[in-house]
């Protein structure tokens, strides 16, 4: 590469000897007076044959404002000289120092060698004319060949080190400014994650997740009595029937706000459709009744709702909590919920406080329990299994499995139902063992895939958790990481400490862990990151509004990118439609799961589904999907 050398000195042999010495030209013809002080200047030695350097380009000037406007047109052209040769004493015109300055105030990045035998100046002053000092140098006059060949090398190469390092410098600043930006916007989708996680879309207030929470601090602690209300409109579903949609979305917010203003210090919040839950504190039970009458009756109004008077009712279920008792938030809302069905039934537009002779549902749950208690001797439970894909190819890696039970009795009866009831009366860990069992024993009929299965919080608490299921795993044949455990944030957040240790025993022995049902509970991605996990698991209900609300995909992209960046999997559940497929692909889910890939299918149809999605089924994935049932 040919580099840009500007020599400024009043003497045409000097010229000729930079000529010599730099490019090994023929020196110029030149007065004997002349080549005598050229031999003079340099010691009178011969340029040495490896002298010559094609690479250095020279340009010349004899007076120093000659010099300064060619510096100004190289750089002008975008060629810059690397170093400057300059005779500190030229008159007449500008000497060396003011030279030195102007140029320096040009080209902040030359180098400028300074070569004189005698000069007014001291380095310091020149240092502080043309500085910095650490881009000017000095040679004495008479000097060596190889002194003005080596300095010339040395700066040019300095300069092009210097200009490589000042780019690096530039272009790394611009990386750290798009990470701090990333960084910004990361953090700002989490914090409008965790809020729209927490709040409801059409009101603003709090949603269930919310209450929960809010509720679940009331009871720790020595806490004062304060009043559960569950409020439900009545015959809303008429002004959706005939105002639509849109009506009742208004009508909604409306009354949100006017709970919220008779509330005061109190909580409100949406849990679904028409219904409010009402948190506030109280002295008594009448106390909250008379409280709760006045709401009602400030709600109950005629609204003006796009242009049409709207006649509206509401009926409201309440109880008194006393955080000393051992009644769990869960039962708070039941209970309410009982008595909110009590005024509904009994006429609508009005309150009613809880009593027992409500609660017809006990006999219920106890039925389900004596039930459970023989289900697996009477052969009335069945475990399923649910495909989950991989992104990329659609390939079923693994299988989640689900317990199903049909009551002699009850019919058909909802995991919500008896899985709640199972956990509170232990009974939880006679079913987990038997789902295990299955779960291995099927997993052995599969080529390759992994089982997933679903642990609760009771059961991942038991002091042997860990133990009793590698010994169960091993006596199966089956290697760990075929084998997938799910818990949820309670089962870990509950105890973090206790859980952390756990989650490490359980990837060390080679287990996958997922965090199942992600979003719902208390946790975000900042303060799961020290526990050993694989993957979280969207809940459902934030892939439901894909393709419908610009939230839904916030949510589900702020967390899967947040995930990544903690090198965490994600597999969304519930995906139902292609639109839904598509987003969570592209979004960067890693694992797909939902009735779009298959329903939950008994142990022979998973069998023979798992054997059709090996790796060389490419008849399934060039349709663009796979095998489903």
């Amino acid at each position: 590469m040919v580099v840009r050398i500007l020599i400024v000195d009043d003497e045409p042999a000097m010229h000729d000897s930079y000529r010599r010495t730099l490019v090994g030209s023929q020196p110029a013809p030149a007065s004997n007076a002349l080549a005598a002080m050229a031999s003079e200047l340099f010691a009178d030695r011969p340029s040495p044959a490896d002298a010559a350097d094609d690479d250095f380009c020279l340009t010349h000037a004899t007076q120093g404002r000659d010099a300064v406007a060619m510096v100004q047109e190289a750089l002008r052209d975008g060629d810059p000289f690397r170093v400057a040769f300059i005779d500190i004493r030229m008159p007449p015109g500008i000497d060396g120092k003011e030279t030195a300055r102007r140029i320096r105030a040009l080209d902040p990045e030359i180098n400028l060698v300074i070569v004189t035998g005698y000069s007014d100046y001291s380095p310091i002053d020149i240092a502080r004319a043309a500085g910095p000092a650490d881009k000017i140098f000095y040679i004495t006059k008479p000097f060596e060949v190889n002194e003005v060949q080596q300095t010339a090398r040395a700066l040019c190469q300095r300069w092009q080190v210097d200009a490589d390092l000042a780019r690096t410098r530039t272009e790394l600043a611009d990386k750290i400014v798009q990470l701090e930006e990333k960084t910004l916007a990361l953090a700002a989708n989490e914090a409008r994650a965790v809020h729209m996680a927490s709040h409801d879309s059409l009101t603003g207030a709090p949603n269930r997740l919310a209450f929960l929470r809010e509720l679940s601090e009331r009871m720790q602690g020595q806490r004062p009595a304060f009043a559960v209300g569950m409020l439900d409109l009545d015959r809303f579903k008429n002004v959706n029937d005939t105002l639509g949609h849109a009506a009742g979305d208004e009508l909604i917010r409306e009354v949100c706000q006017r709970l919220a203003a008779e509330m005061g210090d109190g909580i409100v919040a949406r849990l679904g459709g028409d219904e409010f839950g009402i948190l506030f504190e109280t002295g008594d039970k009448m106390d909250a009744l008379a409280r709760c009458e006045r709401i009602v009756a400030s709600c109950s109004t005629t609204y003006m709702i796009l242009g049409h008077a709207v006649q509206v009712s509401a009926s409201m279920g309440l109880v008194v909590a006393n955080p000393a008792g051992e009644t769990d938030k869960i039962d708070h809302m039941r209970l309410a919920d009982m008595a909110l069905y009590d005024a509904k039934r009994a006429g609508r537009s009005q309150v009613r406080l809880f009593d027992e002779s409500m609660d017809e549902s006990v006999r219920f749950r106890q039925t389900i329990e004596a039930g459970l208690r023989e289900a697996i001797a009477r052969r009335e439970l069945e475990v399923v299994y649910q495909p989950i894909v991989a992104r990329e190819r659609l390939d079923i890696v693994g299988f989640e499995a689900l317990l199903r039970w049909t009551s002699a009795e009850h019919g058909p009866i909802s995991p919500s139902v008896f899985i709640p009831i199972a956990e509170e009366s232990n009974l939880i860990h006679e079913l987990g063992d038997w789902v295990t069992a299955e779960a291995l024993s099927e997993c052995l009929r599969w080529p390759h895939q992994y089982v997933s299965i679903n642990f609760s919080p009771r059961q991942f608490r038991r002091q042997d958790f860990v133990e009793t299921l590698a010994a169960r795993v091993a006596a199966s044949g089956l290697p760990p990481h075929r084998v997938q455990i799910e818990i949820t944030e309670t089962a870990i957040f509950d105890d973090d400490l206790r859980a952390a240790e756990t989650l490490q025993q359980l990837r060390a022995l080679g287990f996958r862990v997922a965090l199942d049902d992600f979003g719902t509970g208390y946790s975000s991605l900042f303060n799961i990151r020290n526990f050993a996990l694989d993957c979280l698991k969207i809940d459902k209900s934030f892939i439901d509004g894909l393709g419908r609300e610009v939230e839904s995909a916030a949510i589900v992209n702020s967390v899967t990118h947040l995930a990544r960046s903690l090198g965490l999997g994600v597999v969304a559940e519930g995906v139902e439609t292609e639109t839904q497929n598509q987003a969570l692909r592209l979004a960067g889910c890693s694992h797909l799961q939902g009735y779009y890939f298959g329903r939950p299918i008994d142990a022979d149809a998973t069998a023979d589904l798992a054997g059709q999605a090996l790796p060389a089924d490419a008849a399934a994935r060039s349709a663009g999907g796979i095998v489903r049932p």
